[in-house]
């Protein structure tokens, strides 16, 4: 399994590079639009998702590990494909993905190319966990935490995910202060 590729972008198109490696193999990587890189410039690092089909080996290619795991995770929901999730990562980025789940947005998936109502509700109720994993630790602990804390006083889930996407605190305590301050 190719998990990582690095080397020259020698050739660019609109959705894939071509990318050849020291060893003088050229692969095609499939990106999104947020990824943006210049054709022969310096070495360039890509994390890899490769799907292997009876017809095809796909590579696909992520700067950001928030955006790589943002594709894993839609592509593994029934009805949505590489290309889908694809235009997902073109059209959200990890951030804009990650708020549109915590508001229950459908409005920002049907935006997407090949998404309708019915997939994007479907991606609200299959991915509502879906953090960035680019925040430290600790930081996700607290704000997971400070969900429960919130949920336990009555508080609705998906309020509180919105709520929480918006405080800017570190600290369980401090989140729940900001939280609540915000909810009342």
């Amino acid at each position: 399994m190719i998990v990582a590729i690095e080397g020259k972008v020698v050739k660019k198109e609109p959705a894939s590079v071509y990318i050849k490696t020291a060893s003088g193999v050229t692969y095609k990587v499939a990106l999104s639009l947020y990824c943006s890189l210049g054709i022969n410039s310096d070495t360039v690092e890509l994390k890899i998702t490769q799907i292997i089909r009876e017809d095809a080996n796909l590579l696909f290619g992520f700067l950001d590990t928030d955006e790589q795991r943002m594709f894993e995770q839609l592509i593994k929901l029934n009805g949505i494909g590489a290309a889908t999730a694809l235009a997902v990562c073109s059209t959200l980025t990890p951030s804009a993905f990650a708020k549109a789940l915590a508001s229950s947005d459908t409005s920002a998936f049907v935006k997407v190319p090949g998404i309708g109502l019915k997939s994007a509700k479907r991606i609200l109720v299959e991915l509502g966990e879906f953090i960035l994993q680019s925040g430290s630790s600790g930081s996700s602990l607290a704000r997971s935490q400070a969900g429960q804390a919130l949920e336990a006083l009555g508080f609705k889930s998906e309020k509180v995910k919105a709520v929480l996407f918006t405080c800017k605190s570190d600290t369980t305590e401090e989140l729940v202060k900001e939280a609540l301050q915000k909810l009342q």
